[in-house]
This record gives structure tokens, sequence and C-alpha cells, in this order.
């Protein structure tokens, strides 16, 4: 049977002009791998369970739910309820003939990471050191991992790529840096290969409406806008409106899940075929500052937003931009959900649901 396609293979790509061994090559690596996604009842991991559902691939969920969501499970997915700082249950999932590991199972609120640095510590740091320890032992070698703008710090040019130093100002950053480290040393002395995604402002929700579960105390602008039009929050604050940009209010790279998504996707898939270990900035280099969200926020929706301004907070740079020129370069992926309107609309849709 794979003769037979082949050979259908190679007949349109001559019709197309294309050369037919890369087209057969294409065919034979994108098989059906089994992804185990830890942190795949959350936001983004499930935005990124429906991505590979969607390219065919099988798929685990690992998770806690202490803040995923039952509801953001697929019918069509295995799923296991345990905790990455339960190494048995780590080691045990990874023995189910997993091909590949995606790591998404992380705290991420930059205020609370101050506050908290134990909590931070314990389940960042040595929950990912269960992980790579387990795949060390049981021979899975190939890894995404849900990296952060936050290793950067203050920057020091615009927009920043992958060569910029890294210098994290909140312990969330920190423990992603130091997880970074922790993958390196494992690739030179265990053989892992791993794609790190450094996200920068993830926002949106899944067009179709599959992906309906809505994030848990949320700590991202958009999340709260929409809490505060439908009541579930008196007014949304804004740290800061006397920053060095064209409003005075903080201007941030946003993302549409649906673009980190897909880049999960062409990430393992790009290891699959023998790829090599990389860090790769997820942005659109376009900023919007807080102001202009809330105000595109009410033309779309029609709603005005109750909001004040409030202190800065330790640790907020000005302006974040990412080039994603190297992602482009080595997945050929690029950003193709993250207008403003879409991302707001987007969001409408699922908080209205």
């Amino acid at each position: 049977m794979k003769a037979e396609i082949c050979v259908i293979i190679i007949f349109s790509s001559w019709q197309k002009n294309q050369k037919p061994l890369i087209c057969i090559l294409n065919y034979l690596w994108r098989k059906k791998m089994h992804i185990l996604v830890i942190g795949g009842a959350g936001y983004i991991g499930s935005h990124v369970v429906k991505a590979l559902v969607g390219a065919k691939h099988k798929v685990t969920v690992f998770d806690n739910l202490s803040t995923g969501l039952e509801m953001n499970l697929f019918p069509e997915n295995g799923f296991i309820k345990a905790d990455i700082l339960d190494y048995g249950a780590v080691k045990k999932a990874l023995q189910n003939k997993v091909d590949a590991v995606v790591h998404l199972a992380a705290k991420k609120a930059v205020g609370e990471s101050m506050e908290k640095p134990e909590k931070y510590a314990l389940n960042n740091i040595c929950g990912t050191l269960n992980i790579l320890n387990a795949m060390a032992e049981t021979g899975v070698n190939k890894l995404v991992f849900s990296s952060s703008a936050a290793v950067y710090g203050n920057p020091e040019y615009l927009p920043i790529d992958e060569k910029h130093p890294v210098n994290p100002v909140s312990f969330y950053g920190f423990t992603k840096l130091d997880i970074e480290n922790y993958m390196r040393w494992y690739g030179q002395l265990k053989g892992l290969r791993f794609v790190s995604l450094r996200y920068f402002n993830a926002v949106g929700y899944d067009e179709e409406g599959i992906v309906r579960g809505l994030e848990k105390n949320p700590q991202n602008l958009l999340p709260i806008v929409m809490e505060a039009l439908l009541g579930k929050r008196s007014k949304v604050q804004i740290f800061g409106n006397d920053y060095d940009t064209r409003d005075g209010t903080c201007i941030r790279d946003y993302i549409h899940v649906s673009d980190l998504a897909s880049a999960h996707v062409s990430a393992l898939e790009y290891m699959a075929k023998g790829g090599e270990s990389q860090i790769l900035n997820l942005g659109t280099e376009t900023g919007i500052s807080v102001l202009e969200m809330i105000k595109a926020t009410e033309a779309a929706t029609g709603c005005k937003v109750p909001y004040e301004f409030a202190g800065r907070r330790a640790g907020d740079p000005a302006v974040i931009l990412a080039t994603p020129a190297k992602a482009h370069e080595i997945l050929g992926w690029k950003a193709v959900h993250s207008s403003v309107d879409n991302i707001i609309k987007s969001t409408w849709k699922a908080y209205n649901a």
C-alpha cells in the first residue's frame, strides 16, 4: 500500500514540478507519533492537543487538573490524572510506547513567583527534573518545552531574537531559563533532543469553539478584560501609565494560542525528521499596548471596559517584541491567527459560550 501511495505522490509531484524524492520522504516521516502532553488539559495544552489530533497523532494527556479542566479533554485521547512531582507516575506514563513529550505543566504567575519562589522551584524545576530523568530512564528522547519570553528580562534591543542576552527579572523567568540549561546538559549527556519554545503573550481561543474551558484565576490581560465585561470583576487594573510608550502603558507581543499550538506540532515533526535541538521565539513582532487592547475590545464587543490605573508592577518592561524569524526558518512556522480582531473575537466567543 505504501508503494502505491508513493507512486501517486511521485506522479502528483511531477505534475506540480516538485521533487518526487522530497515528497516521498515527507510522506514517510509524517508517521503517526504517540505524544505525551504534560499539562494537556490547560489553556495552551488543550489547544496543542487539538492541533496534534488534527495532525493525526496519538495523544495521552498527563495532568493533575490543578489548573487544567476535564472539559478540555478530548474523548479520543488517553488521560492520566497525576502530578509531575510523582516520579513513578511520570515514568509509568512514558513506558506506554511514547515517542515524544510536550511539557506545559508549569506555574506561571510572575507576581506570585516573586512571593512564593519555593512553590515555583518545586513545581517548575523539580517537576521538570522528574520528567527529564524519567525520559532518560525510559529512552524517550524528544521533548518540546513550553518556555517564556520572561527569560530575557528587560530588553536591550528590539525586536528580541534568540541571541539576546538572558537576564530574567522574575523568579518564574529564572525557572524557565534554568530548565533550558538542564535540557542542554541532558542533550550532551543523555541524548535528549529538544525544542524550547519561548512564548511571548498567549491570547485567544480556538475559533471552532471546540476548546471551551476558561482559565481558572487568569493572570493575563485579555481574560481579565473579559471577566470585567461580564461582571465577574469590578474593573481592570492597568499597572502603570507613565511608561515611555505611545500611550504610557506597556506594549506586548500578543500571539494567538492556535498559532502557538501549530508551532508545537511543527517542532515535534521537525525532531521526528532528525532535527537538532533548538531554542525558538514565538511572537508576531507587532506590539499592542494595554490601552490599545482595551479600546480594540470595546470596538469589537460594543461594550465599555471598566478600568483604572494603578502603580507599576516590579519587573514589567515597557516594551517587549519578538522576531519569529528563526522559527520560520527552522520550522517553516508563522503566525496566521494572531490579528487583534481575531484574538479578541475568539476570546469573546469563548467567554460567551
